[in-house]
């Protein structure tokens, strides 16, 4: 993946708390950054994904068709024997 160089302002003892952490990880601090910001994009991601779920599964009907399936499912059983973890 190419990279491209950018300049950011960062309190100076914030980016002296960022070198502790990436020394101790044996990290570069760009590398370091570029992971700690990878996962907060993710999470963010996750959250808008999780959210528009929600959202989703509180429309009442929906919700009560899934009542139905999971306790139609609940009555036949299921042989969980074979899963695998």
């Amino acid at each position: 993946m190419p990279l491209r160089k950018t300049a950011i302002a960062i309190p100076d003892d914030l980016l002296a708390a960022v070198d502790r952490v990436a020394r101790a990880r044996r990290e570069s601090r760009n590398r370091f950054v570029t992971r700690v910001l990878q996962h907060a994009v993710r999470a963010r991601r996750d959250a808008e994904i999780t959210r528009r779920l929600d959202e989703l599964f509180a429309a009442p009907d929906l919700a009560q068709e899934q009542s139905r399936e999971a306790s139609g499912l609940d009555r036949l059983g299921s042989d969980w024997s074979d899963e695998r973890w």
